[in-house]
């Protein structure tokens, strides 16, 4: 008996001894087939709400993850003359990374509402990630249509390691978007469209920003001990993307000319233990100079990749090696990066992460991360 058949059979005693007519102290003037038969229709009654509640149940599933992490980073600053030498830095801490709770309804046939929220430790509140509405065909017509705040599809940004890939760090949009797609087992096609918040300069408030994406997947049967993904996407205005509209990316909330992005990406693994990650992101075209914070006057067209490969040496340990850069990202991302992972599966949906890596930037500043992570999914 699990928990949820427990709690409904609490909730069933508390209805039958609480409801007026069903206690021995309400009917004690009450005697016979007559009182029975009154109190056997209290008991249907609470059933059929008690039923209620259980469907209720049923079509509404939880989940979340909860993330502890112990971090040390060091950043060793360029000093070709050391009496104008900035200072090398140093910190560590320990926080709850995040903190996520996501609710998963089935409204209806054909329809589905999912709320995420989370809490990260450099906010202060719990912010509502993702808040969409899910309309699909299924066997009907393979058709679907996602409709409020979401992560569009642009980028892929699958990795085994703990801190965010590159890619990830200058393409990752959230915006409120409608997107429309269709596929089958083989391929899936999306369309989308929302209002981005870095429009051109002199430009109306409009809903004209738009992503695309195409992605491939071999059929898990097709190909015995191989699984391959692969896909391209395309955004219109890469400075919509979560990174570059923080104070560190685009200089203002306009830009002269929209720049769109393009991402193309390939996960590979073969007999559940042998693992390939590699994906390509960023503009297509250059900004105008000035148009970012860290370009330093000059037009830069930003690029991100991120190459990673990892073993599963047992059931529960796996490691992993990853290579990344960037062009043109300034002192914003390293320029190139590589590092070791290892996680290790203490308990069932719980797990313990350790990795490092190392990172330079284009004015030849260094850096060194070390980070622990104690996680559980459920």
């Amino acid at each position: 008996m699990n928990r949820k058949h427990i709690g409904l059979i609490l909730f069933l005693l508390i209805m039958i001894f609480t409801l007026p007519g069903i206690s021995g102290a309400d009917d004690e003037h009450i005697g016979g087939v007559k009182g029975l038969s009154k109190k056997m229709t209290k008991i249907e009654t609470a059933m059929e709400k008690l039923k209620g509640i259980e469907k209720w149940f049923n079509k509404v599933t939880f989940s979340g993850t909860v993330e502890i992490e112990a971090g040390y980073g060091k950043i060793d600053f360029d000093d070709p003359f050391d009496d104008l030498a900035e200072k090398d830095e140093e910190s560590s801490d320990l926080a709850l990374a995040t903190a996520e709770l996501g609710i998963d309804a089935d409204i209806a046939k054909h329809v589905k509402g999912h709320v995420l929220y989370m809490w990260e430790e450099d906010d202060s509140a719990v912010d509502l990630d993702e808040g969409f509405i899910m309309i699909d065909g299924e066997d009907k017509v393979p058709l679907y249509l996602n409709a409020g705040k979401l992560y569009v599809p642009f980028g892929y940004f699958n990795s085994h390691f703990i801190c965010d890939p590159l890619t990830l760090e200058l393409g990752e949009t959230r915006e409120s978007a409608i997107v429309i797609g269709g596929g089958n087992d083989w391929l899936d096609l999306c369309l989308g469209t929302f209002n981005g918040d870095i429009d051109e300069t002199d430009d109306d408030d409009h809903i004209n920003s738009f992503v695309a994406s195409g992605i491939f997947t071999l059929p898990k049967d097709a190909v015995q001990g191989l699984r391959l993904t692969t896909g391209m996407s395309w955004i219109s205005n890469i400075a919509d993307s979560d990174g570059l509209q923080g104070e560190d990316g685009v200089d203002g909330d306009a830009v002269n000319d929209s720049v769109g992005g393009f991402s193309a990406f390939i996960s590979v693994s073969l007999i559940d233990r042998i693992f390939l990650e590699a994906e390509y992101l960023g503009a297509i075209d250059a900004f105008e100079a000035g148009a970012l914070a860290f370009d330093g006057g000059e037009a830069f067209k930003p690029e991100t990749w991120n190459f990673e490969i990892a073993y599963a040496a047992t059931e529960n340990l796996e490691i992993g090696a990853k290579y990344e850069g960037s062009h043109d990202c300034g002192s914003y991302l390293p320029e190139k990066q590589y590092g070791c992972v290892a996680a290790y599966q203490l308990f069932e949906n719980t797990s313990l992460a350790v990795e490092y890596l190392h990172g330079e930037f284009e004015n030849n500043d260094e850096q060194d991360l070390a980070t622990a992570q104690l996680a559980i999914a459920f």
